[in-house]
């Protein structure tokens, strides 16, 4: 008989699915969840007591996704349950009678803030697509994703291509709505295929190949004005090694869904500027900002870049064959590993300072999302390249 060889990862996918699926999953279920109000707390305090405030649109959907990969990732516990108990939450509090979904609302679901974010419409389009795969009720969730995705575009399509944040044409356009946006995209046009998701797809990364990504630098940045040109303050020029990751790992997913060099080309060029560039060596782990040289802007490190260094570095090691991209994996998702390690276990920290500190605050649920995807990337890349 012929043993194949351990994966190179399968000792970090180990480790992180037994801390995600023995710890987070129980922690954020019984105290993140409320249970007496509805929907999800905002944070843990690191003793695992929740923060009570008001709860906001995008941290809702993003809980529903975490524990709609619960059981495929470990977790004993009932994941469609925890999802039923997010989404009924959502669409009864936040969906406005446009079909769009409001900012925020108070801890008991009353309406504090009734405006609308290009940003939580991304997520609740996620959302729904967790519950219409974890709860098995088609047609209902789909056609209320139909739906928000039809009016977005009727009152907020830019003349030329991708998305307004408001229909006053308010800027600056931002990328990073439409990246969430194309995450949706791509998740639904799984399921969905006689939808508008495919092309909605293909709209989103011409957006980036074409406007978003510098044709010099190959970076992507974050704003931009009317005509998709970025925008001219230092503030505004600022790039984010993260999102480099992050829209590089969506359009592999692209390329390996439409066969496009294109977008693997340029997904890979964006992992290497956020290497080379957005990764201190020294303490381990992907910085918040880089300046339009390229140059340090902001040597903090939250926890998300972390996963999506994580992300991207699977998907490229599983495309491209090359075995060396595993180390790169690897030694992302020992930076994550850090923020992990904290007093109670099954929270994190969100903020690794330059001096290479950690930040004694509470945990933000919306980073749960972040760590889900990364191990579940892992997880799939690792199956998929044994």
């Amino acid at each position: 008989m012929v043993r194949r060889r351990r994966h190179v990862a399968a000792p970090v996918l180990a480790e992180l699915k037994s801390w995600l699926a023995e710890k987070a999953y129980p922690i954020w279920w019984q105290n993140g969840a409320d249970h007496r109000l509805g929907g999800f707390h905002e944070q843990l305090r690191q003793d695992g007591a929740p923060v009570l405030a008001a709860k906001r649109a995008r941290v809702q959907p993003r809980q529903i996704y975490s524990f709609s990969k619960a059981h495929s990732l470990g977790w004993a516990g009932d994941g469609p349950a925890a999802v039923r108990h997010g989404i009924d939450f959502f669409l009864a509090h936040y969906r406005r009678a446009d079909g769009l979904f409001r900012t925020l609302v108070t801890p008991e679901g009353g309406i504090a803030d009734d405006s609308i974010a290009f940003y939580d419409q991304a997520f609740a389009l996620l959302g729904l697509h967790a519950a219409y795969v974890t709860l098995g009720e088609p047609p209902f969730y789909r056609d209320l994703a139909r739906q928000l995705l039809a009016q977005w575009r009727a009152t907020r399509a830019h003349a030329e291509i991708g998305f307004a944040e408001q229909p006053s044409g308010l800027l600056p356009l931002g990328a990073n709505p439409h990246m969430h946006l194309l995450e949706s995209a791509l998740a639904w046009s799984e399921v969905d295929e006689d939808g508008p998701w495919l092309a909605l797809a293909e709209e989103l990364v011409q957006l980036a190949l074409t406007r978003l990504i510098g044709k010099g630098s190959g970076a992507l940045r974050e704003f931009f004005d009317r005509d998709w040109r970025p925008m001219p303050g230092y503030a505004d020029r600022q790039i984010e090694p993260g999102h480099q990751f992050e829209w590089a790992w969506l359009l592999l997913r692209w390329s390996r869904l439409s066969a496009a060099p294109a977008a693997q080309a340029a997904a890979l060029r964006l992992i290497a500027l956020g290497e080379s560039h957005g990764v201190d060596s020294r303490r381990g782990v992907a910085i918040n900002g880089l300046r339009d040289d390229l140059g340090v802007a902001d040597g903090n490190a939250r926890l998300w870049p972390q996963t999506e260094r994580l992300k991207a570095h699977c998907l490229a090691a599983e495309l491209t064959g090359e075995r060396g991209r595993w180390a790169s994996a690897i030694a992302a998702a020992r930076g994550l590993m850090r923020y992990l390690d904290t007093p109670l276990a099954g929270l994190w920290y969100d903020q690794l300072t330059p001096e290479d500190r950690f930040i004694d605050q509470p945990a933000p649920a919306s980073s749960f999302y972040h760590i889900v995807c990364a191990i579940a990337e892992l997880d799939r890349a690792v199956a998929a390249t044994s």
